[in-house]
């Protein structure tokens, strides 16, 4: 009698439906419990600094996670997208250098586009910032933020020191990743020909042929990040002065460079610069929200 009432097709459609079902279970719970960052960035779960050599420990200031490039940008990633390489010292694995905050601030939104990301930054070129106090900066692009973009962007200060100094991770060092900066970090004085000892002295380090050198070739830090102490100065989003200054006359820089004294490539050092500056010891990565 069973067979009057028997469907054969019916236990099929079930055990499809119960398949979707756990299929769609499985994805639901493993996007919620990992984090697969875009190709060449590093995750950084936030939090509050733990490395003591940080300006912001005991600050009350609390990261939010972010992604942050593991190299620095590249010339080969920099021709790609605005199809120029303005760098002093020609190489596809060399950081991009020669490059002011503006020319960043506008890869960033390029390579948004090309991406099909939403260009994180408004960019006004015909409209004077009336928050940029510099005399000597004759560019002053009004600079906003476009809200719950997922392009890329500059990091901002405290965004990068917490990366630089390891994050959750953190060692306690006080370069990015060593106590040697050698092993984290090119300099004046290793980035050359020689070794060299004494004062900082610019004759020597053209003597020697001192220049930027291919991304990565230094120890990692803690998060898996290089060459966050050294090889070039890096840009980052705020103006230089107090936290979260909302005015200024430069733009901060991190890291050191290979043209730059030991003590620049302190993770907790702050530099500043004109944002239409440049040089061939000045370069960037790129930061995108989680």
């Amino acid at each position: 009698m069973w067979l009057l009432f028997y469907d054969p097709f019916k236990g099929d459609r079930a055990m499809k439906k119960m398949l979707v079902f756990l299929i769609m279970v499985f994805l639901v719970a493993f996007s919620a419990c990992s984090h697969k960052e875009p190709e060449e960035f590093v995750y950084v779960k936030g939090g509050d600094f733990v490395n003591t050599n940080a300006n912001y420990y005991e600050k009350n200031v609390t990261i939010s996670d972010f992604y942050i490039g593991r190299y620095e940008v590249t010339q080969k990633e920099w021709t790609r997208i605005m199809g120029n390489n303005p760098s002093e010292f020609k190489g596809d694995n060399l950081p991009v250098e020669m490059v002011s905050w503006y020319d960043c601030i506008s890869y960033c939104n390029k390579r948004s586009i090309e991406e099909g990301l939403k260009p994180y930054y408004k960019i006004d070129k015909d409209t004077k910032d009336l928050n940029n106090k510099s005399e000597y900066d004759d560019v002053k692009w009004t600079v906003m933020i476009n809200p719950g973009a997922d392009g890329y962007r500059l990091p901002t200060e405290a965004e990068w020191e917490y990366a630089a100094s390891g994050g959750q991770m953190s060692g306690g060092y006080t370069y990015s990743g060593s106590n040697d900066a050698d092993e984290v970090a090119w300099h004046w004085q290793n980035a050359g020909d020689e070794y060299l000892t004494g004062d900082w002295n610019w004759p020597a380090i053209a003597n020697n042929h001192n220049k930027t050198n291919p991304i990565g070739t230094k120890k990692p830090n803690e998060l898996g990040l290089y060459d966050m102490s050294g090889n070039v100065r890096e840009w980052c989003w705020d103006w230089y002065g107090e936290t979260e200054s909302e005015s200024g006359s430069s733009r901060v820089w991190k890291g050191g460079g290979w043209l730059g004294d030991v003590s620049c490539c302190e993770f907790s050092y702050r530099g500043k610069f004109e944002a239409n500056g440049m040089g061939a010891d000045s370069g960037f990565r790129l930061c995108r929200d989680k």
